[in-house]
């Protein structure tokens, strides 16, 4: 008896493994992504899902199933009993998709889809095997438009009503090269939910609507900004803000549809979708993109993905043991070489632009995904605006189950077409190395790095005066122009800048930390890559020393914002500094042939960089420009052309107009800071 159930065991499970990887994929052109398309005299409903599956049913509710009565298995029953409209049979379609017409107005109602597999078997209590079905799960789709609260189904809602007065009118912000982007990452929370943010709706999509917040924005001079995840994520409870549970977001649920946790009142499917564009529209009026982060590389789990519940496998990598591959290091990663994986991605991005007016994207763990796929979403997006910016994270958290050859790393960029990546070169030359905190580089006065700053000065282009082999990481140019390198010294990610300067350089001074922070951020802005700051850095943020803070409490993330009023100097400086780039085009060359004419590297010692910007470099109304940064803990001299100049950075400040003049052909620096002069 035991022999015969493990071989209908094994006959089985090789049966159901066989018919999902054999299931035919339908013409990608039949499914653009409209899984519910909505009009008042009826609603089409639409899944991928395996052709062999023994029922696809669509299930209309009167009700969010979130809100199900809980504890008494009765009360349960009675609540899909009492809320539950009708289930519809969907038909698999000639074109590979599941399909079935509801006539009727259906807004305000939900829905979920339900997938059964006929090919499992069980056993019987006379070891007599029968065929039953075995459902995946009720789940919203894969591309719902409009959740109930957590997300657990999909809500049939009039996107129309969704758009704030004026939505029709939002214009994107004008930049004219992707060199003149300055990026500002934020975390909703960390932003505002502190009482000395002086915001109201602390923590919301709205607090960026609110003239506290956009005039900050505005004062500092950043005109992008990067918001962390803000799709529908897993790791927070909406029904339960009072909990004030805390995440970054990159658990990803619902891809499409901005998260509830962020709106006033997550319970309203509509809400969120509105409150998300009156923040676009706030910001674009302020002349500030917004630049949303995507997680197209793993989900929260697997079992309980949008993705199995609907097409078990088939949007997953597996490795050669046959087990779920983990290149993204949370328990799976996505196959975006496959051809409905790929559309998904691409389809969600033009949505993200077209129904929320999305300016840019910001890819996690780029890595891994593939070159081909991240190519084809590039010239999709050019298609709506070639002035849509991308750019990633080019590596991944762990090896993928793909060729690493064919995925979107930073080591390949090159075959990247419009498409940028951050560059660690430059942060951990800056900074010290990602996997030792307490080890310090140019900023603790720690010589070896100097050449992989100056990679990093020229964004990560081929110089004739930067010896790759002394660079950190990479030993040939990754980026074909400059403008495919993010410049930065932190983000989200790892210490904030003042906690990793704390930590590397111990007993450090206020003094010494602040000389420090400014020195580490005019290298960032006067480097030719795109300058890149994480929110709170201009206040001189903390988290107390957490490395990775993705789930510590408001009390570790939140920003400080009487920290303005302690170190004034230090927002006056960000403020300057991101003022000096905008206005001189010698800092944002853009192209990789203008940088290699215009940008020389005078020969200094260690822990000292010096850089020559020449002959009114990019039509820029300065001369000659040097740039001179020092990590050491003691005044340094450069040899520079004998003439007369005008300094404008000097023991930080930084004044355009000029902060004094000198004759000669010595240019001193001071201790832990940078010296910017021109004629």
């Amino acid at each position: 008896m035991d022999i015969i159930k493990i071989i209908i065991s094994f006959v089985v499970t090789t049966a159901v493994t066989t018919s999902l990887a054999q299931t035919q994929v339908p013409t990608i052109e039949a499914f653009n992504y409209d899984e519910v398309t909505y009009t008042p005299e009826k609603t089409t409903f639409k899944l991928f899902a395996p052709k062999n599956m023994k029922r696809v049913e669509l299930t209309i509710y009167d009700k969010d199933i979130a809100l199900k009565a809980t504890g008494d298995i009765n009360d349960y029953e009675s609540f899909y009993k009492d809320n539950t409209i009708k289930s519809y049979k969907m038909k698999y379609g000639k074109d590979g998709i599941w399909k079935v017409k509801v006539n009727g107005d259906l807004k305000g109602k939900y829905y979920t889809f339900n997938v059964a597999d006929h090919t499992r078997w069980r056993m019987s209590c006379v070891a007599i095997p029968f065929p039953f079905r075995t459902y995946f799960g009720e789940t919203p789709g894969v591309f719902a438009k409009a959740v109930g609260v957590n997300g657990k189904c999909g809500a049939i809602i009039d996107m129309k009503e969704t758009n704030p007065e004026g939505w029709e009118q939002d214009k994107r912000p004008v930049v004219k090269s992707p060199a003149d982007l300055v990026i500002y990452e934020m975390h909703h929370r960390d932003f505002s939910i502190d009482a000395s943010s002086g915001i109201k709706n602390k923590g919301k999509f709205l607090a960026l609507t609110e003239p506290k917040a956009i005039q900050h924005l505005k004062e500092l001079g950043v005109n992008a900004i990067h918001i962390l995840p803000s799709y529908d994520f897993g790791s927070i409870d909406e029904e339960r803000p009072q909990d004030n549970k805390y995440n970054w977001g990159y658990d990803p649920v619902n891809y499409n549809v901005p998260e509830g946790s962020y709106s006033t009142n997550p319970l309203d499917p509509a809400c969120r979708i509105r409150e998300f564009k009156q923040m676009v529209q706030a910001l674009h009026k302020a002349d500030i993109k917004v630049i949303l982060d995507v997680v197209y590389n793993h989900t929260y789990d697997i079992e309980n993905s949008n993705f199995q519940k609907t097409y078990p496998d088939y949007y997953y990598r597996k490795n050669a043991q046959g087990e779920y591959s983990n290149g993204s290091g949370c328990g799976n990663e996505t196959a975006s070489d496959r051809p409905m994986m790929r559309r998904f991605m691409v389809e969600s991005v033009k949505y993200w632009i077209n129904e929320y007016h999305i300016d840019g994207f910001r890819f996690d763990l780029m890595g891994v995904h593939d070159i081909e796929t991240m190519n084809i979403i590039r010239e999709e997006v050019n298609k709506i605006d070639p002035s849509i910016f991308i750019y990633g994270e080019g590596w991944s958290a762990g090896e993928c189950a793909y060729p690493v050859e064919k995925l979107a790393t930073k080591a390949n960029t090159k075959q990247l077409h419009g498409i940028a990546a951050f560059s660690d070169d430059m942060r951990d030359a800056l900074r010290g190395p990602f996997n030792d905190d307490t080890k310090g580089a140019f900023l603790a006065g720690i010589g070896g790095e100097e050449e992989s700053l100056k990679f990093g000065i020229v964004g990560a282009i081929a110089h004739p005066q930067v010896d790759m082999t002394k660079v950190n990481y990479s030993k040939e140019p990754w980026a074909n122009e400059p403008t495919q390198q993010i410049s930065y010294v932190s983000c989200h990610d790892d210490m904030c800048l003042v906690d990793r300067l704390k930590t590397e350089i111990p007993n450090i001074t206020m003094d010494e930390l602040i000389r420090l922070d400014l020195l580490a951020q005019t290298a960032v802005f006067t480097s030719q890559g795109i300058p890149f700051m994480l929110s709170g850095e201009e206040m001189l943020r903390d988290k107390k020393g957490v490395h990775n803070s993705f789930e510590s409490p408001d009390s570790i993330n939140h920003l400080d914002w009487d920290n303005l009023k302690r170190y004034p100097q230090v927002f006056q400086y960000y403020k300057n500094l991101i003022q000096l780039r905008k206005s001189h085009p010698a800092f944002r060359l853009g192209k990789a042939e203008a940088v290699r004419r215009c940008l020389d590297f005078i020969d200094t010692k260690p822990c000292l960089v010096a850089f020559h910007l020449k002959d009114h470099a990019g039509g820029d109304a300065w001369n000659n420009i040097y740039v001179i940064l020092n990590g050491n803990r003691e005044p340094q001299t450069v040899n520079i052309p004998e003439g007369e100049y005008t300094i404008v950075c000097q023991n930080g400040y930084i004044n355009e107009q000029g902060l004094g003049r000198f004759i000669g052909s010595k240019a001193i620096v001071n201790p832990q800071s940078a010296l910017i002069i021109h004629d």
